[in-house]
């Protein structure tokens, strides 16, 4: 089974999809993160509003940076150095530093995140811009000939 896919006559037709075909080929080579960490929840909360919820526990707040540039949401973590406090018999609770980026979509805003109880929550909402949305446009009415627009007016000459 062929697992790879070229997309160039695809390119070579189109206007401005280079991204979404970037994003396709990406998939296709797996170079997502493979181990999950730290995993995450992304919840529809309504028809323009999401939130995505990271399970940090181990991190404090001052130790995760969220970072949004143009489509692109990233989520990092570095803990602080706790300064062997003792000695484990067992480290079951993962504080390794993480870097967990997400697509967004065309117009999605990032809003407020909040830390609670070792759960990091950072709110999405979709914001259309005016002039991305449809409008209506009234018909107008009465008589075509003066409804015409007029350019500049130049006088016959008489020979």
């Amino acid at each position: 089974m062929r697992t790879n896919f070229d997309f160039t006559p695809y390119r070579r037709s189109t206007v401005g999809f280079d991204r979404l075909f970037d994003l396709l080929e990406t998939g296709m080579r797996g170079d997502a993160p493979a181990d999950g960490y730290p995993p995450f929840d992304i919840v529809k909360e309504g028809e323009d509003s999401y939130h995505i919820t990271l399970a940090v526990a181990g991190f404090a707040p001052n130790e995760i940076e969220i970072v949004a540039q143009q489509n692109q949401l990233t989520v990092s973590g570095k803990r602080a150095d706790d300064g062997d406090k003792g000695e484990y018999l067992h480290r079951g609770i993962a504080t390794r530093a993480f870097e967990r980026r997400f697509q967004l979509a065309d117009f999605i805003e990032v809003g407020n995140a909040r830390f609670e109880n070792g759960l990091l929550s950072i709110e999405l909402k979709r914001v259309v811009p005016e002039a991305m949305k449809p409008r209506k446009i009234e018909i107008g009415g009465g008589n075509p000939a003066n409804d015409r627009i007029e350019g500049p007016k130049t006088e016959a000459k008489a020979a």
